[in-house]
């Protein structure tokens, strides 16, 4: 693997998930995928709505709650950049879209993966682009069985 990935889910206490079918998911991401992000530490947090609000305020303006934010890193420092994930958002979404919360969940980790590997998605033009890479990403991950298992646990408080 290219990059040492670091996973935070502390601030997600019910989200479960296989910590290594999700580094297998970034193998084939670096190794399948003709995107390239730079080197370096790769840091990924599962989030509540309330905290990527917080984010989204404080380092874009914008309090309201988003699915993905990427900070982009710093290669100097060893560290390839950070994608803040909504579990709320994924939760919502995968019922909206009626599509698998694992497959909701990992097409926000690859939106913010492809956002550090340099593609935007603020024009029409780069959207559309944008959303044939995810597509392009998502199938590569279901063809390599490397969708990871996303789930959530219910708490009985």
């Amino acid at each position: 693997m290219l990059h040492q990935i670091q996973i935070s889910a502390q601030r997600y206490k019910s989200l479960q998930f296989s910590e290594s079918k999700l580094l297998e998911s970034f193998a084939v991401l670096e190794t399948v995928a003709d995107f390239s992000v730079p080197p370096g530490e790769l840091s990924i947090v599962f989030l509540s709505d309330d905290a990527i609000s917080q984010l989204h305020g404080n380092y874009l303006q914008d309090p309201t709650p988003t699915d993905v934010i990427t900070f982009p890193g710093d290669p100097a420092m060893d560290f390839a950049g950070e994608i803040c994930v909504s579990v709320d958002h994924a939760i919502a979404g995968s019922q909206q879209h009626a599509t698998p919360f694992a497959e909701e969940l990992t097409l926000y980790i690859v939106h913010g993966y492809l956002h550090l590997a340099g593609l935007d998605d603020i024009e029409e033009t780069d959207r559309l682009h944008m959303r044939a890479a995810e597509a392009a990403v998502m199938q590569q991950l279901r063809d390599h069985a490397a969708i990871p298992d996303f789930r959530l646990e219910q708490n009985d408080a």
